[in-house]
Formats: structure tokens, C-alpha cells, sequence
């Protein structure tokens, strides 16, 4: 069984047990786990369900490594320029995006 979840703008296709990082939200420091109810598709191999944009009633439970603040892990460095041709100037800023680790428990229909 996999679905696609949307969450932080990006469409995800997951199943049972996968590992994924997402968008860093706001979440309570004694959580253990997160709802995700924007599901898009559910698939259990023979049955398909396309909501339209969302499944009613559907969702994806997802829970933290340990704890949702143990969950923040970082992302690539990236080293974006901006630069001006034949003005003598450049300039390199560095940004590192933070994303939370979480695991799929269940996908419900």
C-alpha cells in the first residue's frame, strides 16, 4: 500500500515504513507523531483512490526519530551567487535548509 501526502508544498510518495524528510513545522516538543490529512492518492495494489484534490477521511501517521526536536536534521549546504557582468561585483551567500526526519506508521483511507 503507498499514497502520495502533500506537505510543505511538495508531494511525497510514501508507504509503510519508508523514512522521509519534510518541511520543519511547528510542532509540540512532547510529540511523538504528526498527521498528515492533505493525501492526494492511496493505492493498495488491486484499489485506487484519487481525491480530487484531497481523500475525505484519508490520512498518513508519521512519527519523529525520538523526539520531534531530535527529528531536525540539516540539509545540504548551498552556496548561491549572485554576480553582474562587467560591474566588478559578486556575491556568495550560504543558506542550509532544516528538515524533520519522520517515518510512515499507517496510511488510513
Amino acid at each position: 500500500m503507498y499514497a502520495v501526502v502533500e506537505q510543505g508544498g511538495r508531494q511525497f510518495k510514501v508507504s509503510q515504513g519508508d523514512t522521509i524528510e519534510i518541511e520543519l513545522t511547528e510542532v509540540a516538543p512532547d510529540a511523538k507523531t504528526i498527521e498528515m490529512d492533505k493525501v492526494l492518492f492511496v493505492s493498495d495494489g488491486q484499489d485506487i483512490k484519487v481525491g480530487t484534490p484531497y481523500l475525505e477521511g484519508a490520512k498518513v501517521i508519521a512519527t519523529f526519530r525520538t523526539t520531534a526536536e531530535d527529528a531536525v536534521v540539516k540539509g545540504p549546504k548551498l552556496y548561491p551567487t549572485h554576480f553582474r557582468r562587467r560591474k566588478n561585483s559578486s556575491r556568495r551567500v550560504g543558506h542550509r535548509q532544516k528538515y524533520l526526519q519522520v517515518t510512515i506508521d499507517t496510511i488510513e483511507a
